[in-house]
């Protein structure tokens, strides 16, 4: 993973994405809701300062793992996290995940300008010839935001994982290969280019 792909600072017009530090703890805290987690496990077990430093440490040392903080760019605020996950260099494959956005951004330019950003680099940069997205059965609105961005929806892992709350959740995979990204970035930078509203963005 590290001789393949390595903290980077990804730039794009609405965002940029830098490598994810305990620095970023406190822009985290101000930007989250817990109304985002409702779907994922992904929230601090502490809300506090102190909690997301914890958090930040436990997912930049997780294996196969390179976390981003996205940052607004026109006002320097500190606006969610995302990740390459999943990392498999043997196979020039890994995921987009681990992905929240401050409630206020949904609907806007910033969830299709990271994933530009992300899979430009992976494609363009690295020679990735997958990227791959999940999410849960029971996030639609997640589904329907993957989709958008002209990923395809390959199938669904049963009882993947459990949640905090103890409900079992399937897992919902989809994909863009090297072959189709050129037509998936088109469409990206067109719907970048034109986002006013662009409708629902939500957390995966």
């Amino acid at each position: 993973m590290q001789d393949w792909v390595r903290p980077i600072t990804l730039r794009g017009r609405v965002v940029m994405l830098e490598p994810l530090s305990v620095e970023h703890a406190p822009g985290l805290l101000a930007a989250a809701t817990p109304d985002l987690f409702r779907f994922t496990p992904q929230a601090p077990r502490e809300w506090s300062t102190a909690g997301f430093e914890e958090d930040i440490r436990w997912v930049t040392g997780l294996p196969n793992v390179v976390a981003f903080a996205v940052v607004h760019r026109a006002s320097g605020r500190v606006i969610g996290r995302t990740t390459y996950m999943d990392i498999r260099p043997a196979a020039r494959g890994l995921e987009i995940g681990r992905t929240w956005i401050a409630r206020e951004h949904h609907g806007t330019a910033v969830n299709p300008e990271m994933k530009w950003l992300m899979m430009r680099h992976a494609f363009e940069d690295l020679g990735a010839i997958r990227v791959q997205f999940t999410t849960g059965h029971e996030n639609l609105h997640s589904q329907r935001a993957i989709a958008k961005l002209g990923a395809v929806r390959e199938g669904y892992l049963r009882n993947h994982m459990m949640l905090p709350d103890g409900r079992f959740r399937d897992t919902v995979i989809y994909s863009v290969t090297v072959d189709e990204w050129p037509d998936v970035e088109r469409r990206l930078r067109a719907r970048i280019d034109g986002a006013g509203r662009i409708g629902d963005e939500p957390v995966r």
